[in-house]
């Protein structure tokens, strides 16, 4: 019988040591990642943030990494930007826990009040047709595919760039960003919990999963995208809200962002 028990590096990501893990394939070349210290102004962290290959991987190896996730416990992501912030450790690890203390609706409502606030009136156009009332969450999209082959899809496309894997110790997509410690929001929203929040709420509404992350850059496949007008102005909203500069350094207004996202399978952000 073959032995698939998770390998000894792999289980010190873990508190209760692994227990029970299991991965059956090959683990390439890498190390683990540990917080710095000084950049956390925290004291050594009790287990490491992630894993971190050598070597770039295949879209494939991406693929079995999350088909084992269920029995591994470790959520893949392809790491953008190697040298900074993974392979220094620039990384703010969460209990994912609090991440049950938010929800989308609480994010969504304070951070567009807080924008409106700040807004000049002539300003208030790129976010017709709802102006200064925050609409919410938008209802779920309908399934298109399988969430999980949408995501191997994604992440074989963005294997292209030739992207390390990480591993991270985490039950979803969305728990893996504050487990790690992401930080690519930063100068939008200091803290990740609440918006790990959103993204556990996308995962639930449109099939999305989260394939890849960067210095400031998240990479989200999406198996249930909106597919008319109306549905997709209200995921632009939604968007808006989670990262402003797709819109306000791309189309402008929510009118021409919400023309780039429908029918998409995949949602891209980049936060200036």
């Amino acid at each position: 019988m073959n032995d698939h028990r998770l390998p000894k590096e792999l289980c010190r990501l873990f508190p209760d040591g692994g227990r029970g893990r299991s991965l059956g394939a090959s683990l390439p070349p890498g190390e683990l990642v540990w917080p710095d210290p000084g950049y956390t102004g925290q004291g050594r962290a009790v287990t490491p943030a992630f894993w971190m290959s050598s070597d770039p991987v295949a879209g494939e190896d991406w693929a079995l990494m999350r088909a084992w996730h269920p029995h591994s416990g470790l959520w893949p992501l392809l790491l953008d930007e190697s040298a900074q912030p993974w392979a220094v450790g620039q990384v703010v690890p969460d209990d994912p826990r609090q991440i049950d203390h938010f929800t989308p609706e609480g994010f969504m409502t304070e951070v567009w009040q807080e924008w409106v606030a700040q807004m000049p009136a002539d300003a208030m156009e790129e976010l017709e047709p709802y102006g200064a009332i925050c609409p919410g969450p938008a209802p779920p999209g309908e399934l298109r595919a399988d969430p999980e082959a949408v995501a191997d899809w994604y992440a074989d496309r963005l294997a292209a760039r030739g992207l390390p894997l990480g591993l991270v110790a985490a039950g979803r997509g969305a728990d893996a960003l504050a487990v790690m410690g992401w930080q690519g929001a930063l100068h939008h929203n200091e803290w990740m919990v609440p918006m790990a929040a959103v993204v556990r709420s996308w995962e639930e509404r449109f099939g999305a999963r989260v394939v890849s992350v960067g210095f400031n850059t998240l990479e989200l496949s999406v198996a249930a995208p909106p597919v008319d007008p109306e549905h997709a102005l209200h995921v632009a909203a939604e968007h808006w809200t989670f990262c402003p500069d797709n819109v306000v350094q791309g189309p402008g207004d929510l009118r021409g962002y919400a023309e780039q996202i429908i029918g998409g399978h995949a949602w891209s952000f980049w936060w200036d």
